[in-house]
């Protein structure tokens, strides 16, 4: 299988994640962190932030690495996608590019979301939501690098 580096971004504000409802395949219809790949000379961040712009018009500071995921493509494609904490430096988001649509979305509210394979187990596992109530744990801000 080829491997596609990909990268993803993690916003948060006011208890809500950013997420993107994808226009394309893998996932069409469904709802994720925006993202995609990596391009050639790119450095990761500087993809986060391109795609994100692209996606939602938001300009945003990429922080910390959050954790990676490897997710099957189409054909003998894996992404690896590695999540980073962003934070919104200014704009206002509409959905554009490979994005059919953008919302927050509340982080007690993600479970009943039509959400992309493993996101929300993601999520969870990285501590962005709370393993039993769904909810954002206390005093925890992902966006803050």
């Amino acid at each position: 299988m080829a491997e596609v580096a990909a990268v993803g971004a993690i916003a948060i504000h006011d208890g809500a994640l950013l997420l993107i409802r994808r226009g394309r395949p893998p996932g069409v219809g469904l709802w994720s962190l925006p993202g995609g790949r990596v391009e050639p000379g790119e450095s990761e961040r500087e993809a986060v932030a391109r795609e994100v712009a692209e996606e939602t018009s938001l300009v945003v500071d990429v922080g910390e690495l959050i954790g990676e995921v490897l997710r099957p493509g189409i054909g003998d494609v894996v992404y690896r996608i590695r999540d980073f904490a962003v934070s919104i430096i200014s704009g206002s988001p509409v959905a554009g590019d490979d994005a059919a649509d953008v919302a927050w979305v509340a982080l007690d509210e993600l479970a009943q979301w039509p959400l992309t394979e493993g996101l929300l187990d993601a999520l969870t596992h990285w501590n962005v939501v709370t393993a039993n109530t769904k909810r954002p744990q206390a005093d925890k801000q992902v966006t803050d690098s």
